[in-house]
């Protein structure tokens, strides 16, 4: 059997960008306030990486407005996106607006990081390492603190935020 894949002698932006489209990916806001203002974004790079310690990890572009927060910041919390909440998750992507003002609702949680109040679940972290690669940083997080109700997750493919059916309650 041989296969349809072509593979490419040179990967560009583009290209890559077009693979990863087709690969639906959970959409989360991760939010951390390292004393100059709460800071947000929309991410679809979050990974669970260990069960013990829970640890997650999501990458942010060095060139991101949020990224010298992040990359002081001592705690995170990970907003966990319903189906429902499309505007939401284009408002933490928007550059060059206030991503907490009206309509945000938000609050902070005891140790003092924002969270989304509409948010379907979070994971409050401890950042533990910070780690170059490429034009990112990859973020590694303990998870300490977590909430969440059932919910239908927003997800991300094809350029556009979609959901999921069929899924069971587990």
């Amino acid at each position: 059997m041989t296969s349809s894949v072509e593979v490419p002698t040179g990967i560009t932006p583009d290209l890559y960008r077009a693979v990863f489209r087709r690969y639906a990916a959970g959409v989360v806001v991760v939010t951390a306030d390292a004393g100059f203002g709460p800071v947000g974004f929309t991410a679809t790079s979050l990974a669970s990486i260990s069960l013990r310690p829970p640890l997650v990890s999501f990458a942010l572009s060095t060139a991101a407005s949020s990224w010298p927060a992040i990359a002081v910041a001592e705690g995170i919390v990970v907003n966990f996106l319903d189906a429902e909440q499309r505007t939401l998750a284009d408002r933490f992507a928007t550059s060059g607006i206030d991503r907490f003002a009206a309509p945000t609702r938000w609050s902070r949680l005891p140790t003092g990081e924002p969270m989304l109040d509409d948010a379907a679940g979070y994971l409050r972290g401890r950042v533990e390492a910070r780690f170059p690669v490429g034009d990112h940083h990859l973020v590694v997080a303990e998870i300490t603190d977590i909430a969440t109700r059932p919910h239908s997750p927003l997800v991300y493919h094809a350029g556009a935020y979609s959901t999921v059916t069929n899924l069971g309650s587990g």
